[in-house]
């Protein structure tokens, strides 16, 4: 009985209980709202106790009459146990209270003080053992020293990181490029920065290799938000005046609905050699998202080549080699044909159309110009003058109107055989509504001249291209939706006379 007395007095003292306490508090506390943290707590944890279990052993050795293997014994786990009661007091404070106060402290200073909080414990500790600490100091001078000489690159590291932090050279979340590295800032740690690339690998870059030498910080400026300006590179050819590529290609991506491309500063294109029989010329971006460049890149020269297609612009490599195929005259002239009764098939599904001839169809379909455009461009714009048409062939678009507000109400889908802008092909009017591609959209494109030779040698055309006009209109139309149905026939009729003569005007019949 004596001997159990004798053990547990030596192990237990008055701090015990609120230290033991403490410590499964602080570690509960954690478990419950650092999750991410729950392996390392119990790790620190499970150290803690087992220091709780070495001093009590030592209480045992104590009881036995080994008094100086005891005191060791008992040392060491007061040593261990306050180290653990340290390392959970600094993810309480660094982990849990500081960043409520709406601060992310790096994890370098959580790593700097702890270990003085470490060090300071020992101190304290070896002050309780009875020993002079000034003289410690002083005899081990000449071993700091040679320590210090053979741990200069741990040392620079550690005060690189510190002036890392200090400076605010480079934080957390910035991306960095250093020689043909580059990757996203996931840590600074107290021996290196760690910086995660594209390609899913983790890079380790000691500290002092960031201060010695120069490294990028991608996308930051001063009082401007994170934005990294990209280059697509495009040449044509050397008679394409310049700003007929720079406006369709400006107009285009300017106002194209692209992910991750910012609106400010505005996309803006420049001329940059003229070289090898070819201008080149340069689309710059702003690029808000730098984790997806390579995509959001790719979807711009999608954008940039739909556009030149449209304006006719053909793109001109730097070298070419041209090979000469005479092709079988009755092949080509099959392909040339099969090509020519597909236009004729989409023009027939196009109410418009639905009282012409098909010799009149045939010529309309050699008037046809293909116009394909990238997803989020915007086909159509609400107010806009546009002297001709647009039939979907591939893809789908989507008809919205721009409110007073600046919101947008969609009122209607369009995909495959669909058409719109004959208000403004046939009367000359403003564009009442927007059109965005919703996918890449493929589409013919008629213009007033093309439409204008047919509609002359038949001018009874156009009544009926009038009638079908109204209808299109009453679908934008809200007042008209509203009224009774005898109330309604007398606007369209009114609205039949009005576009008829509206048509005649415009095509001077």
């Amino acid at each position: 009985m004596d001997f159990w007395r004798t053990a547990i007095e030596y192990f237990w003292h008055e701090e015990t209980l609120p230290v033991v306490v403490m410590v499964l508090s602080i570690s509960l506390f954690l478990a419950r709202f650092r999750q991410d943290e729950r392996r390392s707590v119990l790790n620190t944890l499970l150290f803690f106790l087992g220091c709780l279990a070495l001093q009590f052993f030592s209480g045992m050795i104590h009881a036995l009459k080994f008094s100086s293997v005891a005191a060791v014994f008992h040392e060491a786990a007061v040593i261990g146990a306050g180290i653990a009661a340290i390392r959970l007091m600094g993810l309480l404070v660094f982990r849990i209270i500081v960043p409520m106060g709406r601060m992310t402290p790096p994890r370098i200073a959580e790593d700097i003080f702890v270990i003085i909080a470490y060090i300071a414990w020992g101190l304290v500790r070896l002050r309780y053992a009875g020993l002079d600490l000034g003289s410690i100091v002083a005899t081990s001078a000449m071993i700091t020293a040679v320590v210090a000489f053979a741990m200069q690159d741990t040392l620079g590291n550690i005060l690189g990181g510190v002036a890392l932090q200090l400076d605010n050279s480079v934080d957390i979340g910035d991306w960095i490029k250093v020689d043909d590295v580059v990757g996203r800032v996931v840590d600074i740690r107290w021996r290196s920065t760690l910086v995660e690339t594209r390609n899913w690998e983790t890079v380790v870059f000691p500290n002092s290799q960031l201060m010695k030498n120069k490294f990028l910080v991608l996308g930051r400026r001063t009082d401007q938000p994170v934005q990294w300006r990209r280059w697509i590179w495009f040449g044509v050819a050397l008679g394409v005046p310049p700003n007929k590529v720079v406006g369709a290609v400006e107009d285009a991506v300017g106002h194209a609905e692209i992910a991750n491309v910012a609106k400010q500063p505005a996309p803006s294109c420049v001329l940059m050699e003229m070289e090898n029989g070819r201008a080149v010329y340069a689309l710059r971006y702003w690029l808000t998202n730098l984790e997806v460049d390579d995509p959001t890149d790719a979807a711009v020269r999608w954008h940039v080549y739909t556009a030149l297609e449209r304006a006719g612009i053909r793109l001109v490599m730097q070298k070419q080699n041209v090979h000469y195929v005479k092709e079988n005259e009755k092949y080509q002239s099959f392909q040339l044909q099969r090509e020519s009764q597909q236009r004729v098939k989409t023009l027939r599904r196009v109410e418009l159309f639905a009282q012409m001839t098909d010799e009149e169809l045939e010529e309309l379909a050699r008037r046809l110009k293909y116009a394909p455009f990238a997803k989020g461009d915007i086909i159509s714009r609400q107010g806009a003058i546009a002297h001709w048409l647009y039939i979907i062939i591939n893809g789908e678009a989507e008809v919205f109107i721009e409110m007073p507000d600046g919101s947008r109400r969609s009122v209607n889908n369009l995909g495959k055989g669909d058409f719109f802008g004959e208000m403004g092909m046939m009367t000359g009017a403003a564009r009442s509504a927007s059109v965005i591609a919703r996918t890449d959209v493929e589409c013919y494109r008629l213009d007033k001249e093309a439409f204008e030779s047919i509609v002359k040698a038949r001018p009874e055309l156009a009544e009926e291209i009038a009638r079908v006009l109204v209808e299109r209109r009453a679908v934008l139309d809200s007042v008209v939706q509203t009224l009774d149905g005898q109330s309604r026939q007398q606007a369209r009729t009114r609205q039949q006379s009005e576009l008829l003569s509206s048509v005649k005007r415009f095509f001077g019949l």
